[in-house]
């Protein structure tokens, strides 16, 4: 638990919040000193998360909010503000990916809909939703969870095209914002060991060697990176992209190791 109390008294609203990153940000937040709302389409899990963070003395509660409805969101909103007095933080980390069908011609209109509803246009929902209420908290921010499928290519088109949509989406809602007090950013994640995961070890172990840093993620990675932008730490810093992913973006890890062998130490042209 980190002794730092940078968002004492502040309102927070976390999407997706039930488990994985949405989970561990509601918790890094609240050891900071901020009161949370834990939402999620999945209500009960959100209560059992909620829950645990008040057993270690925290200040959350849940409350059901599908990202997916507009009421939905806008009831979510209203509980933080009713709560907590005030909203000054926007966590948006809900969001939903189907795994591609073997042929990009068999993708189902309704699938490749659903991630970009749930995953882009309901962060937009929600930043909708809560931006009246940041402009009037005089220190509001936006931090949303993207993912490095939005720069390069690691399969998923719904879900990727829609983390790609976050990033245009933060920059022109950051110089919408900023002239009202409201700065808005975005963390992009490597892979993150979540509940997504869950039986796959091995698979985390593989793709360990393709990140230079020599591992994937933990929920608290990101929760990290959310908890600085979220702050006024980072007062100067909006409509940006932060990459937390281990290095795998900016190093060709495979290409290093292909030009390390011996058959291929000589070479230098590349």
């Amino acid at each position: 638990m980190t002794d730092t109390k940078r968002f004492e008294g502040y309102g927070v609203l976390v999407t997706g919040a039930a488990r994985g990153i949405g989970a561990a940000v509601s918790r890094r937040l609240g050891e900071e000193g901020a009161r949370v709302l834990v939402t999620d389409v999945d209500l009960p899990e959100a209560e059992r998360t909620a829950a645990a963070l008040r057993e270690l003395g925290l200040a959350a509660e849940a409350f059901g909010c599908d990202v997916g409805d507009r009421e939905s969101v806008e009831r979510a909103v209203a509980r933080a503000v009713d709560s907590f007095g005030a909203l000054d933080v926007l966590v948006n980390s809900a969001a939903h990916c189907t795994p591609d069908l073997p042929l990009f011609e068999d993708e189902p209109d309704d699938e490749w809909g659903r991630d970009l509803d749930i995953t882009l246009t309901g962060t937009y929902r929600c930043c909708r939703a809560a931006l009246p209420h940041l402009v009037t908290s005089g220190r509001g921010a936006i931090v949303s969870i993207g993912s490095v499928n939005g720069a390069q290519d690691f399969g998923n088109h719904a879900y990727s095209a829609a983390k790609a949509g976050l990033i245009s989406l933060t920059r022109t809602l950051a110089g919408h914002a900023a002239g009202r007090g409201v700065r808005v950013n975005l963390v992009v994640p490597g892979t993150v060991r979540t509940s997504a995961w869950e039986g796959r070890d091995d698979e985390l172990d593989a793709l360990s060697g393709l990140y230079p840093l020599g591992r994937v993620g933990e929920p608290e990675d990101i929760a990290a990176a959310v908890a600085f932008l979220a702050s006024r730490d980072a007062s100067w810093i909006t409509g940006t992209t932060l990459t937390v992913d281990g290095g795998v973006t900016a190093v060709n890890t495979g290409f290093r190791w292909a030009r390390s062998t011996p058959e291929n130490v000589v070479q230098s042209d590349l």
